[in-house]
């Protein structure tokens, strides 16, 4: 890793226009004087720019800026803790499973093949069906859902830490399986982590709007950017800009999260495509 390389351009843009948007979402009671849940009776279905509604209303007079704001604050919220939880679970098993190696290993991937085989959006989708709707039960269904390809990732290069000289120094001076753990494979495995933080945090993002859209995130009067999607959908040939704003903003994210991570990857210099990476080791595990 070469840390004397500076971000690329590109991340950095994208890494500002982040930054940009989630104060503008933080700060959005300041930028409007109409709030995301009380009406205008007096603009219904406005178009952009009209009495102040920079963004338009709905059909009953909802401003469509300060919901988008709204909802983006609510789903980069969902998606940021979300890809923490998926970081925590993801990174501790294949940390785990790479140092151990042998048959704990085969046994712990056998496991992850068994979940990569679940239709796992469908179960996430029954769970939030059956159980009542909260917060901490979506920020568990989709950080369970995202974790998969980051356990994965961190199997592999733990695997290949577990063979590096100071690992095998470290077993030779007699440190137990959790100091070399501690000590030597968690903080290798930091860069990679933070780098694929930003590859799964659109993809949670992702997860929590389309099921925003089916009506199965966060309830009213709160509403996510899917949920925007899906109020927008119905008013569509009334109202159209109620689906093109908050759509805008949602692909504008998650394209930024998307090159920021490309070029987090290429900045810390890992190698190649951590994903790719992956089933060769998991191959020669088997």
């Amino acid at each position: 890793m070469h840390s004397h390389k500076s971000l690329p351009p590109l991340a950095r843009t994208c890494l500002a226009v982040l930054a940009a948007l989630a104060a503008v979402c933080w700060f959005a009671p300041l930028l409007s004087r109409y709030g995301p849940v009380l009406p205008d009776w007096e603009s219904l279905s406005a178009v952009p720019g009209r009495a102040g509604h920079w963004f338009g209303t709905d059909a009953i007079g909802r401003d469509v800026f300060a919901r988008t704001l709204a909802g983006g604050r609510l789903s980069l919220g969902i998606g940021l803790l979300a890809s923490v939880v998926a970081l925590v679970i993801g990174l501790s098993y294949g940390a785990v499973a790479g140092l151990a190696g042998g048959r704990v290993e085969r046994l712990m991937l056998r496991v992850l093949d068994v979940f990569s085989a679940l239709p796992f959006l469908l179960v996430v989708i029954l769970l939030l069906t059956l159980f009542e709707r909260s917060l901490w039960l979506l920020l568990a269904a989709i950080g369970g859902y995202v974790w998969i390809d980051l356990a994965r990732v961190m199997r592999a290069e733990a695997a290949r830490l577990r063979e590096a000289p100071f690992v095998l120094a470290a077993q030779a001076a007699g440190a137990s399986f959790g100091q070399r753990l501690r000590w030597h494979v968690l903080p290798n495995l930091m860069p990679l982590a933070f780098v694929y933080l930003g590859l799964i945090l659109p993809q949670a993002i992702l997860v929590e709007s389309f099921l925003g859209f089916l009506g199965l995130s966060i309830d009213e009067p709160s509403s996510s950017w899917g949920g925007l999607l899906a109020e927008g959908v119905q008013e569509l040939d009334s109202a159209p800009w109620t689906l093109l704003f908050p759509a805008g903003f949602l692909v504008a994210t998650l394209a930024a999260f998307q090159f920021l991570g490309d070029g987090l990857r290429d900045w810390l210099d890992v190698r190649g495509d951590p994903r790719q990476d992956a089933a060769p080791s998991e191959a020669a595990a088997a």
